[in-house]
């Protein structure tokens, strides 16, 4: 199994992005994972939010495979401890046959499409980040449950 980490846009600030890679680098010596760059819609004053989200939408779905389990980070998901987290992703591995995928939105959030497609949703706070601090609190979230299944010291209780 795969797990993949899809974004709309690139991450512009550049110490996220330096952390984000220790993290994909990191997460690599547990399972193969890598972040897919899906291009930003270029907004225009004659595009809605709606239209934004449906044109998001079309990218996302037409990037996903047969048998991919997609799970949106959405602020409306369920929340978990980091070893609920760990536990989450443990499953998901013994039961997810292809790639596991997370789903980090546009600016105005999922269209009604991908919420039809998701199989899950989570939030990793009941807090409002940006898209960019997102990725890079999803990937240590995803190290750090990597290192808790496998007993490592990185995580304190």
């Amino acid at each position: 199994m795969k797990i993949e980490l899809i974004v709309i846009g690139k991450t512009a600030s550049r110490y996220l992005q330096e952390g984000i890679d220790n993290y994909v680098k990191r997460i690599g010596h547990y399972v193969p994972f890598s972040v897919t760059h899906l291009p930003d819609v270029k907004a225009s004053k004659s595009l809605t939010e709606e239209r934004q989200k449906e044109m998001e939408g079309e990218m996302v779905l037409a990037s996903l495979q047969p048998g991919d389990f997609l799970v949106l980070l959405d602020e409306r998901g369920k929340e978990f401890t980091s070893r609920e987290f760990a536990a989450f992703i443990d499953k998901k591995m013994v039961t997810v046959a292809k790639r596991l995928i997370f789903l980090v939105g546009g600016p105005y959030g999922f269209s009604k499409a991908v919420y039809n497609r998701a199989d899950d949703k989570i939030s990793l706070s009941k807090m409002t980040f940006s898209h960019e601090m997102v990725r890079l609190f999803f990937t240590e979230q995803l190290y750090r449950a990597m290192t808790i299944l496998r007993g490592e010291p990185y995580h304190h209780d």
